[in-house]
């Protein structure tokens, strides 16, 4: 089959659906490829990238005729008729809020897979275009606030005098959320975060932020996206975004719901607030903005200063590196559905990736797929009914006072009886060291015990010492003790010094 990779219409696009390294996986497929000519230049991919890597550079007709047609954009509707009956598109098409552009699929004929409609399980991550654009997206959006503060980041003291760090305040932790963390607190800046589903809190602060916390009951997200808030969650949150907006010096918001509206977070109010020189980057521009005031791909600038950026193509302003990410993305989504590497697309609506991802088959409507349940957070299995246990009795003062003089009693009993004075002292050495040894290493917590080996190297050293001068006895008894002791002791002392060695390699630094 031949894949064409055409040239994207939308204006300011910079984007490519295919890069020279991406083509090349797709005809060890077993596909033929063909690239319109000038499709890539704006990402950095020449037409003599293209052929170097031995794929066909074309005209727009001749990629359009294509079977498989792969670009990044929905497509237009002049692009839909300029389509062949049975074809196969690949793009980008937000299903759930285009219904005329599937009813447009629908009449072509064709078969239409949204690659932002990938489910969001662990065996798809590797075709979620929209984690791949939202984490550069994020990380753009870090630089473009750099830009706009024009300030430093990170604090320094100066004999000029003391420069604080800049205050970030990012809403949202999705995958454009961490980025922008981490962007941020890798440029030096305080950065906080919040996001309505709990469970993101650890990833929160494992990329060096702080989670703030709202006290309200929060549902844990069931298909890795948020949900919409609740009359309670958002009286919770609206004072904290207004206290935390206000105090910060750059504000990101990255607060989604599929197939809505993004939600008003940051209000005209709480912006007035806001000092001068203050930045917001509204990565939900897109879909209505999360900040009041926020337009589409524009730059505003409020009366008193705050500088409110609305850009959607944060991605697309580094576009080599993700036109890469989208082209390794169309390669694992081929990789799939091309099981036999015969350049022959097959679908098995049996897969819920392939399932998730066809709007249209053939003509017919395949939107909405029946839902995938997800978790981002294990859900807790039922606790099994546990046996009620025996209760452990402390052992009463009385009964310590009687087991303490049986063995006083035991002890005098023995010496009493021993026919010897070397026996005699040797037995009580022998019970004074256990006495000892219970009451030291019994009292040693438990993340000492490792080094503790160490120690008792020393001890089981004098062990073996001390047999081996006794096996050379004439008794057998004594004989055979002492070589018990001597194979007993070498374990303890050679274990321990492997246990000694692994931890330390803990600390060494690789060559």
């Amino acid at each position: 089959m031949l894949i064409g990779i055409p040239r994207e219409s939308k204006p300011g696009e910079t984007l490519v659906a295919a890069t020279a390294k991406s083509v090349t996986q797709l005809t060890n497929l077993g596909y033929d490829v063909i690239v319109e000519s000038g499709a890539g230049e704006l990402a950095d991919q020449s037409d003599q990238a293209f052929t170097d890597a031995g794929v066909r550079i074309g005209t727009s007709e001749q990629v359009w005729s294509a079977d498989v047609v792969v670009k990044v954009n929905a497509p237009t509707p002049e692009e839909i008729t300029r389509l062949r009956r049975g074809a196969t598109i690949i793009s980008m098409m937000a299903p759930a809020r285009s219904p005329e552009l599937l009813d447009q699929l629908q009449a072509a004929g064709v078969t239409a897979l949204a690659m932002d409609a990938v489910p969001r399980i662990s065996r798809a991550q590797s075709m979620d275009v929209l984690s791949s654009m939202a984490n550069v997206a994020g990380y753009r959006a870090v630089v473009e606030a750099a830009h706009e503060f024009g300030r430093m980041f990170t604090g320094q003291v100066t004999a000029a005098g003391k420069i604080p760090p800049a205050r970030v305040f990012v809403v949202g932790a999705g995958v454009a959320g961490l980025a922008a963390i981490g962007a941020a607190s890798a440029m030096g800046a305080v950065v906080r975060a919040f996001d309505v589903r709990p469970e993101v809190a650890e990833q929160v602060e494992s990329m060096g932020a702080q989670f703030v916390h709202v006290d309200f009951e929060a549902e844990v997200s069931t298909d890795g996206y948020a949900k919409e808030m609740s009359a309670e969650q958002v009286a919770a949150t609206a004072a904290m975004y207004d206290e935390e907006a206000r105090e910060a010096d750059i504000v990101i918001t990255t607060a989604l719901i599929p197939g809505r509206p993004a939600p008003k977070l940051i209000t005209a109010e709480t912006i007035a607030g806001m000092r001068n020189g203050s930045v917001i980057v509204d990565m939900a521009a897109a879909n209505g903005g999360n900040a009041t005031g926020t337009v589409t791909d524009q730059k505003i600038v409020t009366d008193n200063g705050v500088t409110i950026l609305g850009y959607t193509d944060l991605a697309g302003r580094l576009a080599a590196q993700t036109s890469q990410l989208y082209g390794t993305n169309i390669v694992n989504l081929l990789k799939l559905i091309t099981p036999a590497k015969d350049g022959v697309l097959t679908l098995d609506f049996d897969d819920v990736v392939q399932r998730g991802i066809t709007v249209v088959r053939d003509g017919e409507s395949t939107w909405p797929p029946p839902a995938v349940q997800v978790s981002a957070a294990p859900a807790a299995a039922p606790a099994a009914a546990a046996e009620p246990k025996p209760e452990k009795k402390p052992m009463t003062a009385g009964a310590k006072v009687g087991l303490v003089l049986a063995g006083v009693a035991l002890f005098w009993l023995i010496n009493a009886l021993a026919p010897t004075d070397d026996l005699r002292r040797h037995f009580t050495v022998l019970m004074l060291s256990i006495v000892i040894g219970y009451y030291v290493i019994g009292k040693v917590a438990h993340a000492l015990h490792t080094p503790l080996m160490s120690v008792t190297n020393a001890i089981s050293g004098v062990v073996v010492v001390g047999a081996l001068v006794q096996v050379a006895s004439d008794d057998l008894l004594v004989i055979g003790l002492s070589s018990a002791a001597i194979l007993l002791a070498s374990i303890n002392v050679f274990g321990g010094f492997a246990v000694t060695r692994r931890m330390l390699a803990m600390f060494s630094k690789g060559a």
